[in-house]
């Protein structure tokens, strides 16, 4: 199972460079198996990257987001009490971005993978705190 991170999941669906060949294989990969999860603050952070004007979609964010999560193969993990739980309680060292937090903390309850480039996560996973790999790679 792969969880993909925001700024994934929106390299994905613009089409970006950026998204590096083994990432681009994991998604296809992970699509046919029925393992694609993004975080239910994925959305929301889109939103508001998206309202902040960090975020350029080309069209109204809600149009966009409505797209992107019809697409097959793409499922919400929702953020469970668990996962709420836990986003509070990581082991180790994280900042505190709440987004972060709870990709984080929903990549470890579903026991997938974290597909990022943000050097802090993959920093993280390096410690052995949650699965991840460099979605630039």
């Amino acid at each position: 199972m792969i969880v993909l991170d925001t700024h994934v999941f929106v390299w994905l669906m613009e089409g970006s460079g950026r998204l590096g060949a083994r990432a681009r294989r994991a998604i296809d990969d992970a699509v046919l198996t029925n393992g694609l999860f993004l975080s239910a603050i994925t959305p929301w952070e889109i939103a508001m990257l998206a309202e902040k004007g960090r975020l350029a979609l080309g069209r109204d964010v809600a149009a966009w987001l409505d797209a992107a999560l019809a697409l097959p193969g793409i499922h919400l993990a929702a953020i469970s009490p668990a996962i709420a739980v836990d986003s509070v309680r990581l082991p180790g060292v994280f900042h505190a971005d709440p987004a972060d937090r709870l990709i984080v903390a929903t990549t470890r309850n579903l026991g997938a993978i974290l597909l990022t480039a943000d050097r802090a996560v993959l920093d993280y996973a390096a410690l052995g705190h949650v699965l991840a790999e460099d979605a630039g790679a």
